[in-house]
């Protein structure tokens, strides 16, 4: 493993990240859909709890 400057491993990432495409974003857009679903459906049903007191 070779030693390269930060600043040189920087911008190799960002070019890299350039070709990459839409994997990354769409990842996170997913990631964040069902993160939304499911705190939705938690949010509706949490008023469906009766309390039999």
């Amino acid at each position: 493993m070779e030693h390269t400057p930060r600043a040189a491993w920087l911008a190799q990432a960002a070019s890299a990240a350039q070709h990459q495409g839409a994997g990354n974003l769409l990842r996170v857009v997913l990631i964040v859909m069902i993160v939304g679903c499911a705190l939705t459906g938690w949010f509706l049903l949490r008023g469906y709890k009766r309390k039999d007191d």
